[in-house]
This record gives C-alpha cells, structure tokens and sequence, in this order.
C-alpha cells in the first residue's frame, strides 16, 4: 500500500482525481475516444459514453492502450466490430499486446476490431476528417489530432516547424504539461505555454499533468485568463 501525502493526493478537489489521459469527441454526429488508458472502462462509465463510433490512438505506450479489452462492451451493445486508427508501429504493438484479439481462430467474446492504419497524412475516420499532427516524446513518433478547430496533443517534447504550420489557426488547443521541472520526453510547464504563445489560439487547456505539477488550483492560478487547466469530466463547446 502506498501512503502518498503530497498536495494531489490528499486533495479534496475533484479536479485532482486525475485518472490517464483521453479525451471524448462528438463532431458530425459521431462519437470518437482517442487513446484507451488503463482507466477507459472507468471514464467510459463515469461519462455515460454509450455510443463510439471508433478508436484513435496517439501511440503504443501502455497508459495509453491499456484499456483496449474493454472495447468489447461496446461490441456487444452496439453490435459492430470497434474501427481502431492508428499508425504501422501503434498497430504492429497491439498485435503484440492483444495477440489473441488478432489470432486466426477467435475465441468467443473477444474484443472485434478493425484496423485502419494511418500515416501523417488527413484521414477519414467515419466521414470526419482528422488532421495528424507528428510530434516527438523523446525519440518516439506521436500523433496529435487537429479536427476543425480543436487540436489535440499528449506526450509531446518537440513538435517541427512544418507540423506547427498545422496548428496555426486552430481555435482551441489542448497540450500536454507534465511537470515544472525539465523532463525528457514531456513539455514543461513553461514549455508548453511558450508553444501556446506562439500558436496563439483563442483557448488552451493543459492535459497529462504528473503529481510533481501541483494541484488544480495553484496551477490555475499561475495562469492567463485564456488558458486553463484541463480535468477529469471537463466538457467544452466548439
């Protein structure tokens, strides 16, 4: 048993309770959850979500995928095999990871899927258009997402001149900020708002945040009025 006494742990700040990244899109009618973390049955529950009309992954670490299994439940409710995207090396991973999701001979009441891999490149995922953003957490390739106005980033350290020119004009941006100190394959707090500064969206939201940030509120304090720190069950408008 660990006994954590730091500022997030013995918060009783809702906003503190911060489970893995993910986030839930609803854009043209359709329902879209990128990144399944070890925690998706949980949020997927907690949100209410019983629509998905697809699977999109930023990348192959296992707070990210961890939550795959639990597709199933919605093969079972909604009747239809689940559309995962994601690019050659994410796809390859989760062939290793969930091999007998893949085998040739399918064990009842295994999770159904569909593969579609992607590259950095516009795609369609059930009529809408997402945009791949490459960025680098350390030396591994990630996608961020930009649909319409909204971009979303996580695990981000370093992002190219030529995929910022993808940020440009995009209203809303959600990043990633681990923690104040220097890290080796997350932005920093101050790393990430220079990268906001420099996108200058209209609104920002700070996502990933490790315990060594601080909690909700001292965080929030420390920022301008169009950026925010994003949170567990956190609904915006576009």
């Amino acid at each position: 048993m660990i006994n954590c006494q730091c500022d997030v742990c013995s918060s009783l700040d809702a906003r503190d309770k911060r489970l893995r990244s993910s986030v839930h899109l609803q854009v043209q009618g359709k329902s879209f959850i990128i990144d399944t973390g070890p925690d998706f049955r949980q949020q997927v529950l907690t949100n209410q979500i019983r629509k998905l009309d697809a699977i999109i992954f930023t990348h192959q670490h296992k707070d990210h995928i961890a939550g795959l299994d639990d597709v199933r439940g919605f093969n079972f409710s909604l009747n239809k095999d689940m559309p995962l995207y994601g690019s050659a090396p994410v796809m390859e991973h989760l062939r290793t990871e969930y091999a007998y999701i893949f085998a040739e001979k399918n064990y009842p009441g295994i999770p159904r899927v569909i593969v579609n891999t992607i590259e950095k490149k516009p795609f369609v995922a059930e009529g809408v258009e997402f945009m791949p953003v490459e960025v680098m957490h350390n030396k591994l390739p990630v996608f961020g997402y930009r649909v319409g106005n909204l971009t979303y980033i996580t695990d981000a350290k370093y992002i190219s001149t030529e995929e910022k020119q993808k940020l440009l004009g995009t209203e809303v941006l959600v990043i990633n900020a681990l923690q104040h100190q220097p890290h080796i394959s997350h932005l920093t707090f101050k790393e990430a708002l220079t990268l906001i500064r420099e996108i200058n969206p209209r609104k920002a939201y700070l996502t990933h945040l490790g315990h060594n940030m601080g909690a909700h509120l001292d965080v929030s304090r420390l920022l301008p009025d169009h950026i925010e720190v994003a949170y567990d069950g956190l609904s915006i408008e576009i």
